[in-house]
This record gives C-alpha cells, structure tokens and sequence, in this order.
C-alpha cells in the first residue's frame, strides 16, 4: 500500500453527495477546518475516522482508500520552519528540519500545517506556565482512546525536544525557557496546533 486517502477523493465524493464541509465535519465529530486540512492534503484524518467518513460519503472503505499517492513540496531549511509528520496507522510522529519525502507503513505523508492558537481559543487550550527555568506545558484536552493529544514539542533555535503522549494519560510537559520560542501540540482528530512564546521583559 502506498497511499491513502487523499484529499481529492474526499472533496469529490463530498460534493458529490452535496455535503458542505461543516456537515461533513459535525458528522464525524471534528472541525470544518480538520475537513478543510483534509481535502487541501495538509493533514490525514486519523485512521479511527476512516470507517465513519466513507460511511458519510456512502462509500466503502476500499473504495475511499482509492485516491491519488501524496507528495511533499520541498522547503527552504530553517529549525522553526521544522515540519512535523504523524502516521495515520500506527501514530508514529517524525520531524524533519529541511527537504523531505517521510512514508511510514508503506504511506508518502505529508507535513502538517500547524494552525496557530491565540488567547480566545476554547477547544484546543494550552496552559504555558513558568516555573524556575522551565515552562511546565498542559493542553485541555480529552485523553481518551478515541479523541486525544499525541505529542508536545519545544521549538527555538538549533532545537526541537518532544514530549510523546498516549491515550489515558496526561497532556502536559516540560521544557527548559531558554530552549522554547514555540509549542506544538497534536490533536489525532483536529491537527496540528502551535503557541508562540511572548517573554515579558
């Protein structure tokens, strides 16, 4: 197998059925932008979600699993331009720091595109607190089998440090201050996410 879904498959069959993104998403119990992510081919629906999107879009499994093979645009190195990549079969999250073509379980996948989270945003909350030379990094959020964070990251400078997380767990890490200019954070039903550290002078 080498591809999966794609989001020309998921697009097509969606107007087909005359489905705007946010019916689709509300559906499947997901954002209209997770759709939005899906069909521009910024991200992969979770493979849990797999059996009730074709079901949404009248279709078999087999038959939604047959789309286009995914590939990545190469980009210009730069540590906080850094891309994050996560399996949607088995969850396993891979960072690339340049140019990259990253499969995993026989699939091409394609880099998130990390959505950026102000103050006002309810859903995906993350707490960034200060404690001695750390900040001590928690996310509101369901840990749940079925709806969860995979991961927290530190990016700044030369460095990336990632926190994996799992199901039933807590969604929370630490990371020196020194070290951390942006926090990523992935949601395996909404995407990727990312908090820009203001420093008080």
């Amino acid at each position: 197998m080498n591809q999966y879904v794609t989001g020309n498959a998921i697009k097509n069959n969606r107007e087909r059925i005359g489905l705007t993104q946010a019916e689709l998403a509300e559906r499947l119990g997901v954002s209209d932008k997770a759709v939005s992510k899906w069909e521009t081919g910024r991200s992969y629906p979770d493979i849990t979600l797999l059996e009730p999107l074709a079901q949404a879009l009248g279709l078999s499994t087999i038959e939604l699993l047959s789309g286009e093979s995914v590939t990545n645009n190469n980009r210009a190195f730069n540590m906080s331009r850094s891309k994050f990549y996560v399996c949607p079969v088995c969850g396993n999250v891979m960072i690339a720091a340049g140019e990259a073509v990253i499969s995993c379980c026989g699939i091409v996948l394609p880099a998130l595109e990390a959505e950026a989270i102000d103050d006002d945003e309810n859903e995906h909350q993350i707490n960034i607190e200060p404690v001695e030379d750390e900040y001590y990094v928690t996310v509101d959020h369901p840990m749940t089998k079925e709806h969860y964070i995979s991961f927290i990251a530190a990016v700044a400078g030369n460095r990336i440090e990632m926190t994996k997380l799992y199901p039933e767990g807590s969604a929370e890490a630490r990371f020196k201050t020194s070290l951390t200019k942006q926090v990523y954070f992935y949601c395996n039903k909404h995407g990727l996410f990312v908090k820009n550290i203001r420093r008080k002078k």
